[in-house]
């Protein structure tokens, strides 16, 4: 949805996610209508604000009913285009790498790990789950050949932005950066950046004495 929709803001979209996944707990649980009370309860968060974050992009809810488990949860999948198969290029093949290709999540039917690069001879050939690990030198046709919208780095921070700059030159336009360096990006990419040791180095802030 983004870049189709300008005026909503990173912040409402971070949240759909949340709401989809609540969505999904409800209907194992099968729990088939919610209100938006019943979901500000279970997520912490103000009933209004669900309610004008949903607005943005539809009236979902009915007065005095609530909103239909199943239903929002395919609207929520519509919106996030989780509604389709997304493939994703991960380059860097380290410990963490691996983990993120082994990741249960990123496994799923919509979003997937569709290519391993490297730029290590001694992992290029190798097999990680189901994927042989690529010289990143094959990024570009393997993003063409397997319509690679997405991609993740995971590279030390020394060539994070020569990694990115190959990913979008190959035509991913969707980046999300683990590297702990700030990336240059022109303004039609996304980006967006998780770093470890910054959310360590704050959340050690609140160690009380």
């Amino acid at each position: 949805m983004l870049g189709k929709e300008p005026k909503i803001s990173n912040s409402v979209v971070r949240r759909l996610p949340v709401y989809l996944r609540l969505m999904q707990t409800l209907k194992n649980q099968n729990i088939t209508t919610v209100s938006s009370q019943e979901m500000g309860l279970r997520l912490d968060m103000n009933p209004a604000q669900i309610r004008k974050d949903l607005a943005y992009f539809g009236e979902f809810g009915r007065k005095g009913v609530g909103y239909e488990v199943d239903y929002l949860e395919r609207k929520l999948c519509q919106i996030l285009n989780l509604d389709r198969h997304i493939g994703v290029a991960l380059i860097g093949v380290g410990h963490l790498g691996i983990a993120l290709s082994n990741y249960t999540r990123f496994q799923s039917e919509h979003i997937a790990i569709a290519g391993l690069f490297d730029m290590d001879p001694q992992k290029i050939g190798s097999q990680v789950g189901s994927l042989v690990v690529q010289d990143v030198r094959e990024l570009a046709a393997t993003v063409n050949d397997k319509n690679i919208q997405m991609g993740i780095i995971a590279v030390p921070a020394p060539a994070a932005q020569q990694v990115c700059d190959e990913l979008i030159e190959a035509g991913v336009k969707i980046i999300l950066n683990f590297a702990p360096v700030n990336l240059r990006v022109p303004k039609e990419v996304v980006l967006r950046n998780t770093d470890f040791t910054t959310e360590l180095q704050s959340l050690a802030y609140f160690i009380a004495d």
